[in-house]
């Protein structure tokens, strides 16, 4: 029996400080050759930082998508190698899941190095917990998921965070889509409504007063 962990035990959002009212933008499930480009173009645009959680499996495929997150000033993150339920997984493979993706993605860019981990579906148990522990990688989850995966229309994305952002709130939000799910449009439709809500939302949090952060560092 896998023991789950309560959401107090991970990083569901962070405290803010310095008195910034930060806000931190993730982005999981990619990289994807169509969504991520777009999703890189707009936060070039605004000159905001954000941190991919990405999926191992993807990253062998794409890495130049890895080396273009690193040179622009993003975090590459672990999501895993192939985006499974960790708590249905063995303890071997939960192991292989998490350090697999985090060899891939210092191979696809050796300037690399993952500093956290979001595990797939928000399932944290405390296998997960220590496994990530043990592999230098600090535990995230999320404060404002507006579940734009399901395509819920740009508007509503768009004042689902602007209605639960806080000082410190992570922002769960998605540049691809995990490996054998039923897509629920194209690859160059699936994220669109994303990239259209972004586009409102960097701005906007910013006159708001927010500042868009790079996750803190491991301490």
């Amino acid at each position: 029996m896998k023991e789950f962990v309560p959401l107090s035990a991970v990083h569901c959002d962070y405290d803010d400080v310095s008195g910034s009212r930060p806000v931190y933008l993730t982005f999981d499930d990619g990289p994807n050759p169509f969504c991520t480009p777009q999703v890189l173009d707009l936060l070039t645009q605004h000159r905001v930082p954000a941190t991919f959680f990405v999926i191992g499996m993807y990253v062998a495929d794409q890495p130049e998508l890895i080396r273009r997150m690193i040179a622009e000033g993003h975090e590459v993150a672990n999501h895993t190698m192939t985006h499974p339920d960790l708590s249905r997984c063995e303890t071997a493979v939960v192991h292989d899941e998490v350090l697999m993706a985090s060899k891939a993605i210092r191979s696809a860019c050796p300037q690399a190095s993952p500093r956290h981990m979001r595990a797939p579906y928000g399932i944290w148990t405390r296998e997960v917990l220590a496994t990530s522990a043990r592999a230098g990688l600090a535990a995230v989850h999320w404060s404002v998921d507006p579940r734009d995966w399901s395509r819920p229309g740009v508007d509503r994305i768009v004042n689902s965070v602007l209605a639960a952002v806080r000082p410190g709130a992570i922002v769960l939000l998605h540049d691809g889509y995990p490996p054998g799910e039923e897509r629920l449009g194209t690859d160059v439709t699936l994220r669109d409504q994303t990239v259209r809500a972004l586009s409102y939302l960097i701005p906007t949090l910013q006159q708001r007063g927010f500042a868009i952060r790079p996750l803190p560092q491991l301490h």
